[in-house]
């Protein structure tokens, strides 16, 4: 859905309430959190989306690896998961949906989450997620405000995925392009949520489908602060610059250009395919950390230490300008 839709589809209904909800639709956080006694919380979210790879298999993987983020970036651990599946079973054969579940269920494996059921509908457009369950100290939780001026951003995953996808369909990416980003997409962030817990993390969230721009925005939205965005230190799929340069850039992007461009403002130097990687929707992309300055190079260092290599501080949190974001 356009980032703006589902906000003019709910302004206005009244939604039930309970003092133990500690994040809510009232926020625009990645995941609801309910507490359930003093030590425990559980976050809740899910999703599902059309194929964005060919290989249903690894389709399946990239799927439960987005749907898991959430409870990652909220800074918690994923426990169960159901399956939603959507599924053109007059169309296509059913040894697909067997080797997209598959996918999943490895995928789970590896996160030490347990499927405990799901859904499924027949529909004539092939669709596949998870909604997961996770749990958390009600202290501990990371939501995308509370940051502090003077907090750098720390991106763990390289963007550029949306414009790799695109230039898939178009049948002009290499195959090296289409490995990397199928294996990046697949990549869990439970190593980084691991890592940030031993820093002054005092905000985050995950960079999905309203590009980086779009997530910091939310952020940003009545905060009371700004950010400053230092593109040149972002990091970005070396190919994914060469074909958004070419024009390659997904119609996403363009609306999450849209929704959030009266709140940017530009440097003139800044590239323009750069700029547009910055809106590009991302698929199972990278947490997006709010740490103290001070801790910021080291976090850096241990997150690569982990094997996450793509791993920059790439910008700032601002006094000044207020709701603005700030790109050079």
């Amino acid at each position: 859905m356009p980032p703006g839709d589902l906000e003019r589809v709910l302004c206005g209904l009244k939604f039930p309430t309970d003092p133990n909800l500690i994040v809510g639709l009232d926020s625009a956080d990645d995941a609801g959190v309910y507490k359930i006694t003093d030590e425990i919380a559980i976050i809740q979210t899910v999703d599902f989306f059309t194929p964005i790879v060919d290989d249903p298999y690894w389709f399946g993987q990239i799927a439960a690896a987005n749907a898991l983020s959430d409870v990652y970036a909220m800074g918690g651990i994923p426990k169960t998961a159901m399956n939603i599946v959507a599924f053109p079973v007059k169309d296509m054969d059913i040894s697909v949906l067997r080797k997209i579940i598959q996918g999943g269920l490895d995928k789970m494996k590896e996160a030490g989450v347990v499927l405990v059921g799901g859904h499924s509908v027949e529909d004539s457009e092939l669709k596949y997620g998870l909604s997961v369950t996770g749990f958390i100290h009600p202290d501990h939780i990371l939501t995308k405000k509370g940051f502090k001026a003077g907090d750098r951003l720390v991106l763990t995953k390289s963007l550029g995925t949306g414009v790799i996808n695109t230039a898939i369909k178009g049948g002009l990416a290499s195959s090296k392009a289409i490995e990397f980003v199928t294996h990046l997409m697949a990549t869990l962030n439970r190593d980084a949520a691991q890592v940030m817990k031993g820093f002054p993390v005092h905000a985050c969230t995950d960079i999905t489908g309203f590009g980086l721009i779009g997530h910091v925005a939310e952020m940003v939205v009545d905060s009371g602060f700004g950010i400053s965005l230092w593109s040149e230190k972002i990091p970005i799929i070396p190919e994914a610059f060469d074909y958004a340069a070419m024009g390659l850039v997904p119609a996403g992007a363009y609306n999450n250009r849209k929704f959030r461009e009266a709140m940017v403002d530009i440097y003139p130097s800044v590239k323009r395919a750069v700029l547009d990687i910055m809106y590009d929707p991302q698929t199972s992309g990278g947490l997006l950390i709010c740490v103290k300055k001070e801790s910021a190079d080291d976090l850096v260092n241990k997150l690569k230490g982990k094997g996450i290599d793509d791993a920059a501080v790439i910008g700032e949190v601002l006094s000044e300008p207020k709701g603005k974001i700030v790109v050079s």
